[in-house]
């Protein structure tokens, strides 16, 4: 007989029908969710209002502690907040938990505490496993407990599972994604309604898609963390996401998004990465993509990835990638996984050891530019600082557009920075 994700298998010896009998074992787990806001009042909404879908699966899971340092009165679930973190670590019956705090502390300490304790620990906080997901995941497997994290890229998108269940007989070649849903918003609204960028960033604060202090949205560093996240997993080894090369969306107008269509394109932030002789080359910076480039399926808030691999090819994963609830859904998802292997280490990803990152300067990318003046009296001069260069007419006075072939990074930067009359550039 054998336990397998909340199955009890039993064959019976020498039993003369062919079927195999099964009984389901229902797993009672007792859950603390650590902070209160979006995210966590939407993992306790997920466990207990779909207490019964999840039962269906074989886990009969509820919420006994919310940590918050805040009151909530009039909430439906106030008699289960508690300031404590001690409560819930001393509590025996308290077997996983679901950390929505933010930030790397105090949540690094209380997950390492809750993982010492002998709970299995899932998140939704890309900053602390970008820095320190790596040492969580040592602590873990010392501690025979399980360390968790789906929800930390793509929000409710399961493409930390995929790469790591579903495509584990694939050599991951390239991966590109737009994983951050407040800069694809402001985009997709600048690109619709031709309107500049800090008008955008108002009406998205506004609307509650972006924070007061934008900053790790707008300046790529969102999409930096989940793309070093992801590097990691396919690595195995830890990629340290301060190395990697981030431009963010401020530079972008609507002006840009003329030529773009001129070029049958739009603007996308993209994070991506790709193997190498090396190791890896990985960035985040604004993409005029192809309008059928299948990514582009993703407006507003959505978030898309494009995994390539060596034997499935391309495959799309496309969903919100932010939001209470699908962010929720994605820990929940998590939670339920971990119920299902308690006592029974399985989590994997990377060590502490760094994977190598190719530096942006070597890695090749077609440009566009747009610089003050005509081309016509500037050709020469182009040509000679960038090599073949097309001219972009989007009937903008005073100023005109060029695309470059093939370039190297650094060789591209040296003539860019030379050039007179500079207005943006963005990577083709």
């Amino acid at each position: 007989m054998c336990l397998h994700a909340g199955f009890f298998y039993v064959k019976i010896k020498n039993c003369v029908c062919t079927k195999q009998y099964r009984k389901r074992v229902t797993v009672m787990i007792k859950a603390a969710v650590l902070g209160y806001g979006t995210v966590g009042s939407g993992i306790v909404s997920v466990i207990e209002n779909n207490a019964d879908v999840i039962a269906a699966h074989g886990v009969d899971m509820h919420v006994k502690y919310i940590l918050d340092l805040r009151d909530f009165p009039g909430d439906p679930f106030e008699k289960l907040v508690v300031h404590d973190f001690d409560q819930i670590l001393n509590d025996d019956e308290v077997k996983i938990v679901c950390e929505a705090m933010g930030g790397t502390e105090p949540a690094f300490t209380f997950s390492k505490k809750a993982m010492e304790a002998g709970k299995s620990v899932c998140t939704s906080n890309k900053e602390l496993v970008a820095e320190k997901g790596a040492e969580l995941m040592e602590i873990a497997k010392k501690n025979n407990v399980n360390y968790l994290f789906e929800a930390s890229v793509g929000g409710g998108i399961p493409i930390l599972r995929t790469l790591n269940d579903a495509l584990t007989a694939e050599r991951i070649e390239s991966i590109q994604g737009i994983l951050n849903g407040t800069t694809n918003y402001i985009l997709t609204k600048m690109e619709k309604e031709g309107a500049d960028f800090d008008a955008v960033l108002k009406e998205a604060q506004e609307k509650g898609y972006a924070e007061r202090n934008p900053e790790a949205d707008i300046e790529g560093y969102d999409a930096c963390r989940k793309i070093a996240i992801i590097v990691s997993l396919i690595s195995h080894k830890r990629a340290d996401w301060e190395q990697i090369h981030t431009e963010g969306i401020t530079k972008i107008s609507s002006v840009d998004f003329k030529y773009a269509h001129k070029l049958g394109r739009t603007i996308k932030l993209i994070a991506a990465c790709h193997k190498t002789e090396k190791g890896y080359a990985a960035i985040v910076s604004p993409r005029m993509i192809d309008k059928e480039n299948p990514i582009n399926c993703a407006q507003g808030v959505f978030n898309a990835v494009l995994v390539h691999s060596d034997m499935l090819d391309d495959s799309l994963y496309y969903g919100r990638g932010a939001g209470k609830l699908p962010t929720a859904s994605a820990v929940v998802g998590d939670a339920v996984e971990l119920a299902r292997h308690l006592g029974d280490h399985f989590s994997a990803g990377w060590s502490a050891e760094e994977v190598a990152l190719d530096p942006v300067e070597d890695s090749e990318f077609e440009y566009f530019v747009r610089c003050k003046g005509a081309f016509s009296d500037n050709e020469a001069a182009l040509k000679a600082a960038f090599g073949s260069v097309k001219p972009v007419d989007a009937s903008e006075a005073g100023e005109f557009g060029f695309t470059t072939s093939l370039m190297k990074e650094g060789s591209f930067m040296n003539a860019y920075n030379a050039l007179d009359g500079k207005l943006n550039y963005i990577r083709l």
